[in-house]
Parts: C-alpha cells; sequence; structure tokens
C-alpha cells in the first residue's frame, strides 16, 4: 500500500481542477488530500461476478433465521412507517 499527501494550497490549477472533480466538490486551501494505493488481487472474486452467476450477495439474506410470523410482523412496521413518511394524494399527511 502507498500512501500519498498533498497539500491543496501547493497543487497548481489543474491539478487542484482535477482533484475537485475527483472528490465531488470545491477544495478549500486548509485541506490535505490523502491518497492511499492498494494492491488488489485480481484471481479474487469481484463484486457483481456473484450477481452475474446468478447469487445474491450475503446482505441480502435479511430474513434468514426469521419465522414466517416474523417477517410479516416486520412487513407490516415497515409498510405502516413507509405510508407515514409520504404525503397521501388527497394532501393530508
Amino acid at each position: 500500500m502507498e500512501t500519498i499527501v498533498l497539500s491543496v494550497r501547493d497543487l497548481n490549477a489543474i491539478d487542484r481542477s482535477s482533484a475537485e472533480q475527483l472528490v465531488g466538490h470545491a477544495l478549500h486551501e486548509n485541506q490535505n488530500l490523502v491518497i492511499q494505493v492498494l494492491d488488489v488481487d485480481l484471481a479474487a472474486e469481484r463484486p457483481g461476478e456473484a450477481r452475474a452467476a446468478g447469487k445474491l450477495p450475503d446482505w441480502c439474506n435479511v430474513y434468514d433465521g426469521l419465522t414466517d410470523e416474523q417477517i410479516a410482523d416486520l412487513e407490516k412496521t415497515i409498510l405502516t412507517r413507509a405510508n407515514l413518511s409520504r404525503p397521501h394524494a388527497n394532501g393530508n399527511a
């Protein structure tokens, strides 16, 4: 791993503009950029490869270990909260 620290005030206009485009917002003179370069094991499974093979990521198994009744109760709570956060068609909240 390589770590590079750059002071924004030391960047020329072109480099600063590139850095701002990279981070998605304007940078200030009193800020530093800390860039880490990591070697990636290309032989390891990449994100999305499991999906392409028809397998969902582990975090999709949110209902594992719950009974049908527990899932129904959870779904009821989620739908109730979703309805409370959206305005109704008649204009009443």
